[in-house]
């Protein structure tokens, strides 16, 4: 007897008409057919079922903060940092638990279970730091928190930037944090990422850095990021955020950079929604894209993520908590329009962010933990193409958010009916 069966599933590599078991909260058998009883069963009716999807970078701490103090009306990332300058004298614990966790409901009703998201340990109050940590542990029981210990206004730009971070470590961040292309000097940011992974090392911790989120070529802290990282012995362990001056420099310094990053094993998150908004704000035209090198990364061997980053901040007016939205804007920023490039960039919200993550237990294997969602589309092309309704989300084998499908209905005469965007528009691929 299985706690649950999921019957008739579509799975991310291809397998069609799977039945999924359950069993304690973990993943039993996955077979075509599965002779067996159950509890509970849903019918997927060929519809897809995934591993949750994971955000590996997100700024929990801002969420929902949209118009306080004000408006950012350049829309630029200068006028979201003095925004949040402004308002972060005036944030209190409980405001910041309550608007997390507002984000963290929605979250889970987009299938999203795991999120890493980076807190300001720029105000040594650290009402942020203490704010999510209570976040974390309330939403334990249905959704993975992990926080990075992040000085936004600069590690040694910050007045007590240096010892802010370390106690917001001691406090029990996960991850540490740093941001060196806002350093003062380039030789600042340079001391910086040395210090932070030696600080890293020394504590056992991972490294995820803001880093390079310029339109700058000459930009150049990835490349002690890596050389750092295999220094102290780190790889694997650090992941290069945004990483967006890459998209400007020159290719031959890309030819060598790349290398040295593969080097040192790093994980890569690039933000499509912040990274195409914020980015070549300077430029007339022809504008830049803004999103690193995605396509040559990922050849590369790298391993490459997508984050959210931002959801009604000062930063980004919009947002929804679909990571299937993210991805749908790295199809056309990157280009990766073809079925592999697709299949590619879905991982890169699933499979890809739960390894930067580090999640045990991530998965469609038996033994896997028994988290899924079931999707209104047949495979993770069309779910890309039509950001598809995550019609069931199960934690440890429990169902804990479900949406109903997107049907329209046709009142045209001889042509009326219930209309499913998922249902007769998609090619057969095969």
């Amino acid at each position: 007897m299985f706690d649950l069966i999921l019957r008739q599933a579509n799975l991310p590599d291809g397998r069609k008409g799977q039945d999924i078991a359950i069993l304690d909260g973990k993943i039993a058998e996955v077979a075509p057919t599965i002779a067996a009883v159950a509890r509970d069963e849903i019918d997927a009716t060929g519809r897809l079922v995934t591993p949750p999807f994971v955000d590996p970078h997100f700024h929990m701490d801002a969420t929902l903060s949209l118009g306080l103090p004000r408006m950012n009306r350049s829309g630029t990332l200068l006028e979201g940092i003095a925004l949040w300058g402004e308002l972060r004298p005036t944030l209190t614990v409980d405001a910041l638990v309550d608007r997390a966790l507002r984000y963290c409901d929605l979250a889970v009703t987009q299938g999203l279970l795991a999120i890493r998201t980076h807190v300001d340990t720029s105000d040594p109050r650290l009402v942020t730091v203490e704010a999510m940590l209570e976040v974390k542990r309330r939403v334990a029981p249905y959704l993975d928190l992990q926080i990075v210990a992040f000085p936004q206004d600069g590690y040694y730009r910050a007045k007590d930037g240096v010892a802010s971070l370390t106690r917001a470590l001691d406090m029990g961040a996960d991850i540490v944090g740093g941001i060196p292309h806002f350093e003062r000097t380039m030789d600042e940011g340079r001391a910086s990422v040395e210090t932070l992974c030696r600080l890293a090392a020394d504590r056992g911790l991972p490294v995820d850095m803001h880093c390079d989120e310029s339109d700058d070529p000459l930009s150049r802290h990835v490349e002690t990021l890596a050389a750092q990282t295999v220094r102290f012995g780190l790889q694997g362990r650090v992941t290069g955020s945004h990483l967006t001056s890459m998209h400007s420099m020159d290719s031959y310094y890309v030819s060598k950079l790349i290398p040295l990053m593969v080097e040192a094993q790093m994980n890569v998150i690039p933000n499509p929604l912040i990274n195409i908004m914020l980015q070549g704000r300077h430029d007339t035209y022809p504008k830049r894209r803004g999103m690193t090198r995605v396509r040559e990364l990922m050849a590369a061997g790298l391993n490459v993520s997508f984050g959210h980053d931002c959801v009604m901040d000062p930063w980004y007016a919009m947002g929804s908590g679909d990571m299937l939205e993210v991805g749908h804007m790295a199809i056309h920023v990157a280009q990766m329009g073809s079925l592999e490039e697709k299949s590619a960039i879905f991982q890169a919200l699933t499979t890809n962010s739960a390894r930067t993550m580090g999640l045990q237990g991530y998965g469609l294997a038996k033994g896997c933990n028994a988290d899924l969602v079931v999707l209104q589309a047949r495979d993770p092309a069309e779910a890309l193409r039509l950001k598809a309704v995550k019609l069931a989300v199960i934690r440890r084998g429990r169902l804990i958010a479900h949406t109903p499908a997107r049907v329209g209905e046709l009142l045209i005469e001889g042509r009326a009916g219930r209309i499913d965007p998922s249902v007769g528009f998609a090619p057969d691929y095969e």
